[in-house]
């Protein structure tokens, strides 16, 4: 009977241990999420940048794993973390663009876009509704964007929330921060925004050092307005620069933000947590071009060419990560929820549109598959001479994008125009494939148009009887002579102007 029992120990024994051979973890760990705001792909010196200064984040990539090839979900704000949030794809939740879809003049718009939501419902099952009922303390510090009174931080899982509202930007880096959260109180002895928002991470994360926590850090820094810290700017203004990265006041912003995930990461060293601590580091979108060259992609914020979804991307965890190791995987924002559902071992099924990146973790290569960017909606421009985006009227006009492997295909819905780069030998998308590599063309188009009938995307193909072709090419004329400047600014909108 003994030996019989010893021989069923044994059995059972092994067997937990078989099913469980997949499972990173001893147990779930703690959870930071660090997300900035349009901070671009290049505006990090770990990839080579000697005007920024990201001594933190640099080190957070020595202790992680970097993906070089790391993207947003979107071209802009709210979209990205619409979908970063659920893991799944623009038409599930609605959000394609920040406030209304018909952006920029009316008399160049060619057709009238897909009308977007503006807020994050709440039947939609998101990361921290996930975390909280698994047993995690969640907190918020920074920018929500996902919708007004009623859609907040707190009212979708999280326990906290230090600064969250529906505004997209601050206002201002100084007080009174207007558009912040009110919960966010001023402090006289630390009154710089983004330096306020470190310091409340920090504090969250010691009076929760004996709980699983969920510590979601959507820094508003470095979107707009450029402000930083007087002695800061000064700095940057005597340091060497290049063409690409030379603004003081930005650099400034760069490193308060990095000076603040330094103090995070203290924290969690100090506590000795740091083996047990999962920490995501990312960029909400690209940088705005004009302000931050991403050369040698093209273009920028609010365009879906490499510059306005490429973006910084590390991974750490001490352990169970490969310190300093890098990946060339295309990885997206949207894998953060399956990855993070695998780690904690929630066992309910999701229908999630991401892929679990744990696989990467050990060394081994994702499944083969396609990043989608859906954007049937407008974008008008930041900067028309610099902006590098579809055309200088726009960053982006309605159209959707596939990534797979090396290639890359636009599909623009105006004038049904295709565009296909390879990435490997033409990261700047100068040099446009689409009638050489036929059949590759063919090959996406068919798998583009798949998934966007499988998902129910809505196609924007109502004609706008307000469009002008001569009023369009007039204006694009005038910006190329240099006869209109270019910025877009509240003084000078290009729906204002008018070319004869």
């Amino acid at each position: 009977m003994n030996k019989y029992i010893f021989k069923t120990f044994l059995f059972i024994t092994l067997y937990v241990l078989v099913s469980c051979k997949n499972v990173i973890r001893d147990e779930a760990p703690n959870i930071v999420l660090i997300v900035a705001d349009d901070l671009g792909w290049t505006d990090v010196s770990y990839m080579g940048s000697s005007f920024y200064e990201t001594s933190n984040i640099d080190k957070l990539s020595k202790n992680g794993m970097t993906f070089l090839n790391g993207y947003a979900s979107s071209a802009n704000c709210a979209p990205s973390r619409a979908t970063m949030l659920t893991g799944k794809y623009h038409p599930y939740h609605g959000i394609y663009t920040v406030r209304n879809s018909d952006r920029g003049n009316r008399k160049t718009r060619k057709i009238i876009p897909i009308k977007t939501k503006t807020k994050l419902e709440h039947n939609h099952f998101i990361i921290p509704e996930m975390l909280k009922s698994k047993g995690y303390v969640n907190g918020h510090f920074g920018k929500w964007h996902m919708g007004p009174l009623g859609y907040y931080p707190e009212d979708m899982g999280f326990d906290f929330n230090l600064g969250g509202n529906e505004s997209g930007g601050p206002g201002s880096y100084f007080p009174p921060y207007r558009n912040v959260n009110q919960n966010l109180k001023t402090d006289p002895k630390e009154d710089y925004l983004t330096d306020r928002l470190g310091t409340e991470v920090v504090k969250f994360i010691e009076k929760n050092k004996n709980n699983k926590f969920f510590a979601y850090v959507p820094f508003y820094s470095v979107h707009t307005p450029i402000q930083a810290k007087p002695e800061y700017e000064s700095k940057y203004k005597t340091k060497k620069s290049d063409d690409f990265h030379n603004r003081a006041d930005y650099a400034g912003m760069i490193q308060s933000l990095d000076e603040n995930i330094g103090k995070i990461l203290n924290k969690i060293k100090e506590l000795n947590l740091e083996n047990n601590t999962l920490i995501i580091f990312t960029s909400d979108n690209g940088g705005i071009r004009s302000i931050s060259n991403q050369h040698p992609l093209r273009a920028g914020k609010g365009s879906y060419y490499e510059g306005g979804i490429r973006v910084p991307l590390i991974i750490s965890w001490p352990g169970k990560i490969k310190s300093g190791s890098t990946s060339q995987e295309r990885v997206s924002n949207i894998d953060f929820f399956p990855t993070i559902k695998k780690i904690i071992g929630y066992d309910e099924k999701l229908e999630l549109d991401g892929m679990d990146l744990t696989n990467i973790f050990r060394g081994k290569k994702l499944k083969k598959r396609g990043l989608f960017f859906h954007f049937p909606v407008y974008l008008e421009p930041y900067d028309v001479h610099k902006d590098n985006g579809t055309d200088p009227l726009f960053r982006t006009r309605p159209g959707s994008v596939l990534i797979k492997g090396d290639w890359k295909l636009h599909r623009y819905y105006e004038n049904n125009k295709i565009e296909l780069y390879n990435l490997n030998n033409d990261i700047s998308e100068s040099n446009n494939l689409s009638k050489i590599e036929k059949e590759k063309t063919n090959e996406l188009l068919d798998e583009l148009e798949a998934w966007l009938t499988e998902n129910n995307a809505p196609i924007p193909s109502e004609t706008n009887l307000l469009f002008s072709q001569k009023y369009n090419d007039s204006l694009i004329n005038l910006i190329k002579k240099n006869k209109l400047s270019g910025r877009v600014n509240k003084n000078e909108k290009i729906s204002d102007l008018n070319p004869f």
